[in-house]
């Protein structure tokens, strides 16, 4: 009789153990949404590109337009660790990988304005490789510092701790590029009057955007929240077309900070 019971008990524990184990292995999002269900953490969320120069470093990809000589997107997923590993910071270079030349840093001398990172700096603390791809000139626009140094990094410092509240989200981002802007130096580097950042996070479906003017502001960021749809009216892009349509279309549809 003892055997018996305890026969049932172990089969009542390997029961347990089989129906709790993971079915996402490798995956740390709990995908809530059954239009999600067969995405996993690396789909290719890319948005499309206008130019020809799709460039994948170590841990994030742009699309680099010459014509305005910098990233019309730069995309990437912000794994939201919290070790944060000092490296020393290097030189701003040209991107090896831009095969009509990404802009030379010297265009900003002198110019007034920063060497704007796109993919910050702050966001590739996990690796050094990452860290240093992150001071390619194809990741870099001309910024106010004022403006890089205030409203654009208070969002940068927000989606870092939205990374890590959620365990993981895409970032898509850049200046907003059109026609009429300014330019510096020799290479004619466009001055974007607006920067966008798109963020998303699997987990339960939710998208967020912001469209920054390039100035010095005390603003609260809620006040930047937009639709995606705004954002892509004024670039011509394309963001997240691998999702399910109907679900794209409700999502940048939305401006939606408090779901956040």
């Amino acid at each position: 009789m003892y055997k018996k019971y305890l026969s049932i008990i172990v089969f009542a524990l390997l029961f347990s153990c089989k129906n709790n184990t993971p079915n996402n292995q490798g995956n740390t999002f709990e995908t809530k949404s059954p239009l999600l269900a067969d995405i996993d953490r690396d789909f290719d969320f890319l948005p499309k590109a206008s130019s020809n120069q799709i460039v994948k470093h170590e841990l994030y990809t742009l699309s680099y337009n010459e014509n305005f000589e910098q990233a019309e997107w730069v995309a990437y997923f912000l794994d939201g660790k919290t070790s944060r590993n000092h490296f020393d910071r290097p030189f701003f270079e040209q991107d090896p990988m831009v095969k009509t030349g990404s802009a030379d840093w010297k265009n900003y001398k002198k110019s007034g304005y920063d060497k704007g990172h796109l993919c910050a700096a702050g966001d590739m603390h996990g690796s050094k490789a990452a860290f240093e791809d992150t001071f390619l000139t194809s990741n870099i626009s001309p910024q106010l510092h004022d403006f890089n140094d205030g409203i654009w990094n208070r969002l940068e410092q927000k989606t870092r701790y939205w990374a890590t509240k959620y365990n993981g989200i895409y970032v898509v981002t850049a200046g907003i590029l059109t026609a009429d802007l300014p330019t510096i130096g020799r290479e004619k580097v466009a001055v974007p009057a607006f920067f966008y950042k798109i963020l998303f996070r699997k987990a339960d479906a939710k998208m967020i955007a912001f469209l920054v003017p390039h100035q010095d502001s005390d603003k609260a960021l809620y006040e930047f929240v937009v639709p995606v749809d705004k954002i892509e009216q004024l670039t011509g892009l394309d963001f997240f077309p691998k999702l399910d349509d109907a679900l794209e279309n409700d999502l940048e549809s939305k401006s939606d900070w408090k779901a956040w």
